[in-house]
């Protein structure tokens, strides 16, 4: 199992790339492709490259979590749209959430869809643009 490049297209698209570390709508820092980490301080800048390699090293964190938690088979699609979510919610949150619990019951349960939706929030408020990736994801998700 890995991301296509599809996948990690989703991800660029919705995180959007910038070399100067800036605050998220969450208040952390951030830089690249959405990459956080104690590393990311106020004023460090990194070069594109820099930017791809902490993307390919943050989708894959998602995945290793993801290959040790999934229980069933799922197509491409699936599991880059689940990269996508963890990616932005963080694995321990995929890890708990309900969207893996039903992934890991029946991937194509429909109610998985509708799940994606539930993670649209920054500090209790449904964010736009959230609600544009989960979208995405979860339309990506029920591709066949």
């Amino acid at each position: 199992m890995k991301i296509s490049d599809k996948g990690l297209e989703l991800i660029q698209t919705f995180e959007g790339c910038r070399l100067t570390a800036y605050r998220c709508s969450a208040g952390r820092w951030t830089i690249g492709y959405g990459h956080t980490g104690t590393e990311v301080v106020e004023g460090l800048r990194i070069t594109q490259a820099r930017a791809t390699e902490l993307l390919l090293l943050d989708a894959n964190e998602v995945l290793t979590m993801l290959r040790s938690e999934i229980r069933q088979p799922v197509r491409q699609c699936q599991l880059d749209a689940l990269v996508s979510l963890g990616f932005n919610i963080g694995v321990n949150a995929l890890r708990k959430s309900t969207l893996l619990r039903l992934v890991n019951r029946n991937p194509d349960n429909p109610d998985i869809e509708k799940e994606f939706m539930r993670w649209v929030y920054v500090k209790g408020t449904v964010s736009a643009g959230l609600e544009r990736r989960r979208k995405a994801e979860a339309k990506l998700y029920a591709e066949k």
